[in-house]
């Protein structure tokens, strides 16, 4: 996992899903987008709002610019089109500080206090930018769930499709 070119296209894929998840997402009502649904961050704002500062909170360990949260599930924005703003915003940031990377750098060893249990963490630094973009795809597919819960399709959400037209 050493190939920044993976990262990269993570990184693209990340994008990609957001921008078609927050499209559907705008269709939606704002109190069904809110509703408690039972999932963990309990509706499908929650889930993009943590999306969101969790996103933020490691570009921050990596860049050496923390951002400040006081939990896992805080709403950083109530409104959906500032979310949605806010979002594009942190994507275009991951996507130019990863093209300030070289291969090499990811053979770093990466340190950072975790917020859950404030210690501090040693993993290697390919490991934890693997982790977030993990991270980011785990709870996406939580948001897909709900989508189709309440009636909305998020359409394909295959990495293989991502320079593919819509099927």
């Amino acid at each position: 996992m050493q190939n920044l070119n993976y990262f990269k296209t993570m990184c693209q894929y990340n994008e990609w899903m957001n921008e078609k998840l927050y499209t559907v997402c705008n269709t939606i009502p704002d109190e069904v987008r809110k509703r408690d649904l039972g999932a963990f961050f309990h509706s499908m704002h929650g889930t993009l709002n943590h999306l969101l500062l969790a996103d933020r909170l490691w570009l921050g360990r990596f860049t050496g610019k923390p951002f400040a949260a006081s939990s896992l599930d805080q709403e950083l924005y109530s409104d959906f089109a500032e979310l949605w703003r806010e979002r594009r915003i942190t994507d275009a940031h991951m996507r130019e500080w990863l093209d300030t990377l070289s291969d090499s750098d990811l053979t770093a060893t990466f340190r950072f206090t975790s917020m859950v249990n404030p210690t501090e963490r040693e993993f290697p630094f390919w490991f934890c930018l693997m982790h977030c973009f993990n991270h980011q795809t785990h709870h996406r597919g939580q948001l897909t769930t709900l989508l189709e819960q309440t009636g909305y399709d998020s359409g394909v959400t295959d990495l293989l499709m991502m320079n593919k037209p819509e099927l």
